[in-house]
């Protein structure tokens, strides 16, 4: 057996599916119907031990249409996630669904009646909704699993699979990010009312999670941050949408459309980090995990909020020699990464496990998050205060 091949026989093996048990159907609600339910929704139809019974939206008849459109009935409508809890005494779950600075007001009042919760990326906007949420959690008993549905790609999993086998060793230093020449997603992300954060909240969370999740999630302690939005107040770059011209989306724009950041972590591991909604270059750089017996090469991607499209590379030395190890891309079957992450969520409440993606992982790559920003205001290192829960 060639020596890559020794390599990789460590980390390979047989992906099988699960059955579904139907014996009892799981009761859901849907917070928010806005363009991310759209995903839950379908994953939702698909689980055939799911009954949706009950949706909330802000907007007068939103809900209504939104069920409509993906052809699901008997379900009850609300104006209010506060109107929908209240009412509705059987629920199982929650999906919350609604944009990012609304994410701890329904996320808390669900948990604190008893309900399991779904929080779609990112955890919130700032690290304090974030404690909050965490603190409801632990009184409720309940499951609070946050939108993560790369962990569920075999790619992905492979990554953590490789630095955990300890083929690269002690790492030491991780550069990563990702971003689009242009990908500004319009809508209530580029709002700071709405949004809260940007580029950083939308897709830098996901590059964020690859990595931390691979080491191990360690401590952040540190963090230099910048963030600019250069592209999306710029009328030449802004885009329209259904709404708005160009010009009125720039001038709407006040999150950020590109971030950097300088990381100390717990172990003397330091993460360089980068992100974009829009740039120039078309890529911000591979993701390269330094370990001190080798490192491992991730192609880049726009948003690392699924898979890779290009095989990952290992350098290390075999037999004195300088070698490249090849990891072949893993192909994609059986259920989709959102179907993946709603049923992990469900088997979750039917079988009393832990939540799929667990707060006191998410709550480190929210505090690197708020670091980043408090950092770039303040235009300087700051140390990352992380509260008790």
């Amino acid at each position: 057996m060639a020596n890559s091949d020794k390599v990789l026989g460590q980390f390979m093996q047989e992906i099988g599916e699960e059955k579904v048990d139907t014996s009892r159907k799981l009761k859901i609600g849907i917070i928010g119907t806005g363009w991310i339910a759209e995903s839950h929704i379908q994953s939702y139809k698909n689980m055939p031990d799911v009954e949706i019974v009950a949706a909330a939206d802000l907007i007068p008849g939103k809900a209504e249409a939104f069920m409509k459109r993906f052809g699901v009935e008997g379900v009850r409508f609300y104006p209010s996630h506060k109107e929908m809890i209240d009412n509705e005494k059987d629920l199982d779950g929650v999906s919350v669904c609604t944009y990012n600075t609304a994410h701890a007001v329904p996320t808390i009042y669900a948990l604190e009646h008893g309900i399991n919760v779904l929080l779609e990326k990112p955890f919130s906007v700032t690290i304090d909704e974030a404690i909050e949420m965490m603190r409801a959690e632990k009184k409720s008993g309940k499951i609070l699993s946050i939108g993560f549905q790369p962990r569920g790609d075999e790619n992905m999993k492979m990554i953590k699979k490789i630095v955990q086998s300890g083929v690269l060793g002690d790492i030491y230093y991780i550069q990563t990010g990702g971003g689009r020449r242009r990908g500004i997603p319009n809508s209530t992300f580029i709002e700071k009312s709405t949004g809260g954060i940007g580029a950083l909240g939308d897709i830098g969370c996901y590059s964020l999670d690859v990595v931390l999740n691979a080491i191990g999630y360690p401590k952040p302690l540190t963090v230099t941050g910048y963030k600019s939005d250069f592209f999306g107040t710029n009328p030449k770059y802004a885009t329209p949408d259904r709404f708005h011209t160009a010009e009125e989306n720039a001038k709407r724009f006040s999150v950020d459309d590109f971030a950097a950041a300088f990381v100390r972590l717990e172990g003397g591991i330091i993460l360089d980090f980068r992100i974009a909604w829009a740039m120039h270059p078309d890529t911000s750089g591979d993701t390269i995990i330094y370990g001190k017996e080798g490192a491992l090469r991730i192609p880049s991607t726009e948003c690392w909020n699924g898979t890779f499209d290009k095989p990952m590379t290992i350098y290390h030395d075999v037999a004195g020699s300088q070698v490249e190890t090849v990891v072949p891309l893993i192909p994609s079957r059986g259920p989709g990464l959102f179907d993946k992450k709603i049923r992990s969520f469900l088997d979750a409440i039917k079988y009393n496990k832990p939540a799929p993606v667990p707060t006191s992982e998410i709550l480190y790559n929210q505090a690197i998050i708020d670091g980043i920003c408090k950092s770039a205001d303040l235009g300087r290192e700051i140390e990352i205060e992380i509260p008790e829960i």
